[in-house]
């Protein structure tokens, strides 16, 4: 164990003991209590003594006991609609992994974006972010890189060698995967956690409602706008590879397509059962409208994706299905239990006042509000470069909630910036999962990924803090 797991482990229950222990008020008996164990989890979350998983389990067993909520009102979090809705994404992603649909797509889009060094790294991102926007960006990014690092190892055996412009075409390309991964995920609900710990938060607290098609209207834009960014620093700024050519990369990739095969039953079953579902998460309000009594929800959607997955057969003899229960060994349980403490420590902080303490807080300064939003942001980007985005979205989210109050904004203006900030980390290899995956591969040195993502991070503050003074108030007015 690391020195820094074990001082966390040390820590976090030593922090908790002193902050309950102490004679008077800092707030109130409740609030006291739940700032003690948001401290605690906060430092098992950065620390990540534990599983962040198993440290989201702590205000299931402590809320109760401190008198903070009773247990069921705590449990009722982790059973949030929220949650389910995430659920059924994960299955969907499952059921694309397993028949290898993820692949055919993921090679499709890069055979036809075309074979110039530029075009395939930006085929590669296409694809990348395209892939994260319905299955995790961990996932994908272990799916695209074993195709880029084929295409790399065709520039290592060629006759002239690995050249500069070789390795600056590597670095495009694992970069590319991985910030990629990053920025696509921010385009829907189920593309990223943060976003789906956001609306949880949301309904819980506030009973606001963000539709799986509204959050598209903002997210798909940005993510749009941050990879033609992320493309243009890498292979015009950072890793220009002008004047390189490769004939063979085509043939590589309509080489792995061919031993795909022709597109299966099972492909095709997994592929109409998608677009149903993203058809009915982008026209679900119009069908309410037209069919009242029915009450479609975006979670109601993502579950009967998941039992179509499981129920309808693909082999009516044999009794085939594209999913066995045996196949959720490999589903992100754990992200989903991280929902429910994220939602439940939410609870315990609006519950108990804290929230309204930060937004009295707030009104009485004379901070002016760009300035207040525009820290925020910076402060959310940054700190998720060191620590888990989902863990710092449940701690940070409410907060930031209580400033928007505070600062007499919209609550949606504010917390949407701040929650996508969350999924910009560029800079380092252990900020996000595509992040270390890439790294792995050999082919990029820290230095190389910092220095090209600070720029990226503070490209990323600027166009969020663009958004929010234009398009998210007309979206969200």
């Amino acid at each position: 164990m690391k020195n820094s797991k074990r001082l966390g482990l040390l820590t976090g229950p030593l922090l908790f003991g002193i902050m309950s222990l102490l004679p008077g008020e800092l707030i109130s008996a409740q609030a006291d209590m739940v700032l003690a164990v948001a401290a605690w989890m906060l430092c098992w979350w950065v620390t990540e003594a534990v599983s962040i998983s198993v440290t989201a389990l702590l205000p299931l067993l402590l809320f109760p006991l401190l008198d903070v909520m009773p247990l069921a009102d705590v449990g009722s979090n982790y059973g949030s609609p929220i949650v389910f809705l995430f659920f059924g994404g994960f299955v969907m992603a499952l059921a694309l992994e397993k028949v290898n649909l993820h692949r055919r797509i993921a090679l499709t889009i890069i055979r036809l974006t075309g074979t110039t060094p530029n075009r395939v790294v930006l085929g590669f991102m296409l694809a990348t972010a395209s892939l994260s926007m319905w299955i995790s960006n961990t996932a994908t990014t272990v799916v695209m890189l074993p195709i880029a690092l084929s295409v790399i190892q065709l520039l290592i055996e060629d006759e002239d060698g690995f050249t500069k412009k070789d390795r600056n075409f590597a670095l495009s390309v694992m970069l590319g995967i991985a910030f990629s991964a990053n920025a696509g995920g921010i385009a829907t609900v189920i593309g990223t956690p943060p976003n789906s710990v956001l609306i949880g938060l949301l309904e819980n607290e506030y009973n606001t409602e963000i539709a799986f098609v509204d959050w598209m209207l903002i997210g798909l834009p940005f993510s749009a706008v941050m990879i033609t960014i992320i493309y243009l620093v890498l292979v015009y700024w950072m890793f220009p590879n002008k004047g390189l050519v490769f004939g063979t990369s085509r043939n590589l990739i309509d080489q792995e397509l061919k031993a795909l095969g022709p597109l299966s039953g099972k492909e095709k079953q997994v592929l109409g059962i998608f677009a149903v579902t993203v058809t009915l998460w982008v026209f679900r309000t119009v069908i309410n409208g037209w069919f009242p009594d029915l009450g479609l929800t975006d979670t109601s959607i993502s579950i009967f994706a998941a039992i179509a997955l499981f129920a309808i057969p693909n082999n009516w003899r044999k009794g085939d299905f594209i999913l066995e229960w045996r196949d959720t060994s490999k589903l992100a349980w754990g992200i989903l239990i991280l929902f429910g403490g994220g939602l439940a420590l939410a609870k315990g902080m609006s519950a108990s006042g804290i929230v309204d303490l930060v937004a009295q807080g707030i009104a009485q300064s004379d901070w002016s509000v760009i300035l207040t939003v525009s820290l925020l942001i910076a402060l959310m980007l940054f700190m998720t470069e060191l620590m888990s985005n989902v863990a710092l979205v449940a701690v940070l989210a409410p907060v930031v909630a209580g400033i928007a109050i505070g600062l007499g904004v919209p609550m949606l203006h504010v917390l949407i910036p701040v929650t996508m900030a969350s999924s910009c980390a560029f800079m380092l290899p252990m900020a996000t999962p595509p992040n270390a995956i890439v790294f792995a591969s050999g082919y990029i040195e820290v230095s190389q990924m910092a220095r090209v993502g600070v720029v990226l991070n503070l490209i990323s503050i600027g166009v969020l803090i663009l958004m929010y003074l234009t398009v998210i108030p007309l979206l969200f007015p």
